[in-house]
């Protein structure tokens, strides 16, 4: 296989497995802008910016494709619900240059002024002002069916996590899941049963035949192990380092974490009182 063809199915496979992304982030959006906006052409706008991004994407940097590739799509989107903003800047500027002449005129006529009379004092020809006109008007039209022309950023922008943030905030949900799951049997079990069943400690200690303080202890290898285990994933630069056999343990079980899913079953991965569970 030559170098082209590597680059090609690499490409291909990060679009793949990345095309679920695009799936969500759509629906977030559609979930607040006005029922008019297509669906289709905001998928299409998507996953044209996901093949951009995966052609681009330079892995040495660092950067999950997921976070790289989100940015973009999300970009895409707000481009595409901004091209549905009929009226554009240099046509409002032209009606409200309109509007003003018009009282101006009817101020002075004491009647509202004819398109003429309107057209000459603005200096332009009859036919160029009923094209403003018009334009403003299906920019109204579009606002009536619910679409606030000129504010298509606005439509993405929430007080809360936008999409991109709530997708990334399940995404790490998902790695939780798969960073619980391959917890040495022992730290599982004081994970679960401590987190997940909302067991007493004392029962847990009783299970594995050690003291309270002891499962304390275990809770707390536990805790450090599932934080470095997700950082590892999402922010390397925040894992603690350790040396000699801790570190080849530490790196087996990142990379344990790493291979347990895609983005597709991390995504899928539901909560039950706030701790993730399998779907």
């Amino acid at each position: 296989m030559t170098a082209e063809n590597t680059v090609t199915a690499e490409v291909e496979a990060l679009v793949r497995e990345h095309m679920t992304l695009v799936s969500h982030l759509v629906r977030e959006i559609l979930g607040r802008v006005p029922a008019h906006v297509n669906r289709d052409d905001l998928t299409s706008a998507g996953l044209a910016a996901l093949v951009t991004a995966a052609q681009s994407f330079d892995a040495e940097r660092g950067a999950s494709f997921g976070r790289f590739a989100a940015t973009r799509i999300r970009g895409a989107l707000i481009d595409e619900l901004r091209s549905l903003d009929w009226a554009s800047r240099s046509v409002r500027h032209r009606a409200r240059q309109a509007d003003g002449i018009r009282q101006e005129l009817t101020a002075a006529l004491g009647r509202t002024p004819t398109a003429q009379e309107l057209a000459d004092r603005m200096g332009v020809a009859v036919d160029d002002l009923t094209a403003v006109e018009g334009d403003v008007q299906r920019a109204m039209i579009l606002s009536l069916h619910g679409f606030p022309y000129g504010a298509a950023d606005d439509l993405v922008r929430e007080r809360g996590a936008g999409p991109e943030e709530m997708l990334l905030h399940r995404e790490r949900i998902g790695y939780l899941h798969d960073a619980i799951n391959a917890l040495p049997d022992r730290l599982r079990t004081v994970v679960t049963g401590y987190f997940l069943l909302e067991r007493p400690m004392s029962a847990i200690a009783e299970e594995l035949g050690v003291s309270e303080s002891r499962v304390s202890q275990l809770r707390g290898e536990a805790l450090t192990l599932l934080r470095d285990g997700m950082n590892a994933q999402l922010d390397p630069d925040l894992v603690d380092e350790v040396d000699g056999c801790v570190a080849r343990r530490r790196l087996a079980y990142y990379r344990q974490v790493a291979a347990a899913g895609t983005l597709r079953t991390r995504l899928s991965v539901t909560t039950a009182q706030g701790v993730p569970v399998a779907a």
